[in-house]
């Protein structure tokens, strides 16, 4: 299961880009994963918490999933279509194309943190 992987990566992603106080306060990963990206989100769901309970790593934080779909671009005319059961063709003049401008993303879109206890 390459998820534990990409959780593994997300993980040291975020050890590399915030203190770890910063990421005590850690409550929520937001990720874009395109539909060609051959990731299942719900396998990720699990390889982050499997991560959390073996490794204790991002202990209590949330994983949200966007799901993007897969568009094209035709070279012939120009338009921009959605592709639907991975007929690659254009929606407007029906041309074939793999010109692929979204689908593969796997991106750390945003992050939320708690706020930090201030100190009297």
């Amino acid at each position: 299961m390459h998820e534990v992987s990409l959780v593994r990566s997300i993980v040291n992603t975020l050890e590399d880009q915030f203190s770890s106080e910063e990421l005590d306060r850690l409550t929520e990963v937001r990720m874009q994963i395109g539909l060609l990206s051959n990731v299942e989100p719900v396998l990720l769901q699990n390889a982050l918490e499997a991560v959390q309970e073996g490794e204790q790593k991002l202990v209590g934080v949330k994983l949200s999933v966007e799901l993007l779909p897969v568009l094209v671009e035709c070279e012939l005319c120009g338009s921009e279509s959605r592709i639907e059961n991975y007929h690659f063709k254009c929606s407007h003049c029906g041309r074939p194309t793999n010109n692929i401008i979204q689908g593969t993303e796997l991106l750390i879109h945003q992050v939320e943190f708690a706020e930090a206890a201030t100190v009297n």
